[in-house]
């Protein structure tokens, strides 16, 4: 081989081992590029990853909110209707207070007058447990002037004072007391047949009596009325069983 010849050779040589050189460099930095590329990537994807997760996280509690947010709804509008059904209510109770001064108004006059007639008709009536109906009368009237005491309790005592005189009509009785007998004081077993009759019988059982409502004064009886009125003190007293009996009875005209 010629010097040239060698001289070129060695030139190419040269050339081939920087061109090989070179290619190598390269293609280590495209591999450190890629793998940047990569690794970039792969953060990237774990970016996306979370990002698609709290996405998931955000839209469950959005679909959350908006049933929350339904549900208030619907039971604030149900509220709003107990509410409106309560402020009605209200209503109608200030109304039945406002009310309250008129009623009194009319009513407190009325019992008085009740008071007063029941007190009138007991001293028109036969004086059955004339003391206890009369002394009923008298607290009714300290009642009205008590003020702790309210309308509609002075009201229902009332009442029940009225539906005390109706059972005074409706039943046999007997109990102890005296009489006036020609200015002389007798105690005595009283007998009433409801309003229809009121005897007195002597303790001793000797002396009978009846009352005469138009007179207003007791009037003995004669013996043929004695035995019947001593049975029926003993039937009201319970002693003996209930039966017919022999009494005065004032007939209706």
């Amino acid at each position: 081989m010629s010097k040239r010849t060698l001289i070129a050779s060695t030139v190419m040589g040269a050339f081939a081992l920087t061109g090989s050189a070179v290619s190598a460099d390269t293609l280590e930095d495209l591999h450190k590029e890629e793998a940047k590329i990569h690794a970039a990537a792969a953060k990237s994807q774990e970016k996306i990853n979370t990002l698609f997760e709290q996405s998931q996280e955000l839209l469950v509690e959005y679909r959350q909110t908006v049933d929350e947010t339904e549900n208030l709804k619907i039971y604030n509008d149900y509220i709003a209707s107990l509410v409106a059904d309560q402020q009605r209510g209200i209503d109608s109770l200030q109304r039945q207070i406002d009310s309250i001064e008129q009623t009194k108004q009319g009513i407190v006059p009325l019992m008085f007058r009740m008071i007063d007639s029941l007190e009138q008709f007991i001293k028109l009536d036969r004086p059955i447990r004339l003391e206890e109906r009369l002394q009923r009368v008298e607290r009714l009237r300290d009642l009205m002037a008590n003020s702790n005491v309210t309308v509609s309790e002075q009201f229902r005592q009332v009442l029940e004072a009225y539906l005390v005189e109706v059972e005074y009509g409706t039943k046999i009785n007997s109990y102890q007391g005296t009489i006036d007998d020609a200015g002389t004081e007798v105690t005595v077993d009283f007998f009433n047949l409801g309003r229809t009759a009121l005897l007195a019988l002597s303790l001793d059982q000797t002396h009978a009596w009846v009352w005469n409502n138009e007179s207003r004064s007791w009037e003995k009886l004669g013996d043929e009325y004695l035995s019947s009125t001593i049975d029926a003190v003993k039937m009201a007293n319970g002693t003996i069983p209930a039966a017919l009996v022999k009494l005065p009875i004032s007939a209706a005209e």
